[in-house]
């Protein structure tokens, strides 16, 4: 599932794509399970004739702002990539939405898996509303996240992943975190001292730029892992510290990292650098 970095590379690409004050033409959706609340036809209706005026991120959503101050967002899931079609292109069995522009230029939302959606969202409305803070701001500071962690007794990892606590982590990036902060993901939440605190919170910030720089991680060479608008693959991969690393050694301390199940989700740790 892309994770904020890999999101934070596609805004970034639409923008370079000139996105922002494209004007829409038409919106044609071919599986109608991928709109919510809205069918097919309604969001149409919703977006022809409008123009995009901002395109940005808030956690792991693309979150298109229209000119007339209503939004469209996109939550890629696990397999949901967007590119432009080339001229003469036909859609192939996994392209579920077509956005096309003024300018002729198609967007194309693709979904193996078919998880992804795009929801409308009308003025006055906030469904992200519920969202915790967004790790790369100004405004995270150590004090924020130990607000958001003081007191809890889950699992730090479940409780990184839960999007309420920290915007936009994912599986690859808390496992990269904890390691890089030496907490071991099966700590309580309220176990961990004011200076592993700020380490995590050093490390969050540290592990989602190095994400970014390098336009986010694919692993392996499928389909259905992340590639960018341009089509380019993530190369953070090669900078994975921990995560699907089970088996070779530590970078820090030669220890072989093992890999777990926590919260439902593999782990992947060194038992020496992260002690319970």
């Amino acid at each position: 599932m892309p994770e904020l970095p890999e999101v934070e590379t596609i805004v970034r690409d639409l923008r370079a794509h000139g996105m922002e004050n494209a004007k829409i033409r038409n919106v044609d959706v071919r599986w109608a399970r991928t709109v919510t609340g809205l069918t097919p036809e309604g969001l149409n209706k919703a977006l022809k004739n409008r123009s995009i005026r901002h395109v940005a991120r808030r956690a792991k959503f693309i979150v298109f702002t229209l000119d007339t101050g209503s939004r469209l967002l996109l939550h890629l899931r696990m397999t949901g990539k967007l590119r432009f079609a080339v001229e003469g292109e036909t859609p192939g069995p996994h392209d579920h939405v077509t956005i096309t522009f003024a300018d002729g230029k198609r967007l194309v939302f693709n979904d193996t898996r078919k998880f992804g959606r795009f929801r409308f969202v009308p003025i006055g409305a906030d469904p992200l509303g519920t969202l915790g803070p967004e790790p790369l701001n100004a405004d995270f500071t150590p004090e924020v996240l130990h607000r958001q962690l003081c007191g809890r007794k889950r699992l730090i990892k479940p409780l990184l992943l839960d999007q309420t606590t920290v915007a936009g982590l994912g599986n690859i990036y808390v496992d990269e975190s904890l390691w890089q902060a030496q907490i071991h993901p099966e700590r309580r939440a309220d176990t961990l001292t004011a200076v592993e605190i700020r380490n995590l919170h050093h490390a969050i910030r540290e592990v989602l730029k190095r994400g970014i720089k390098n336009n986010g991680t694919t692993l392996g060479n499928g389909q259905a892992n992340f590639y960018s608008v341009s089509g380019h693959r993530g190369r953070n991969a090669d900078a994975l510290k921990v995560f699907r690393r089970d088996g070779l050694p530590c970078p820090r301390c030669g220890t072989r990292i093992e890999r777990s199940v926590v919260g439902q989700r593999g782990t992947h740790f060194c038992p020496h650098c992260q002690k319970v």
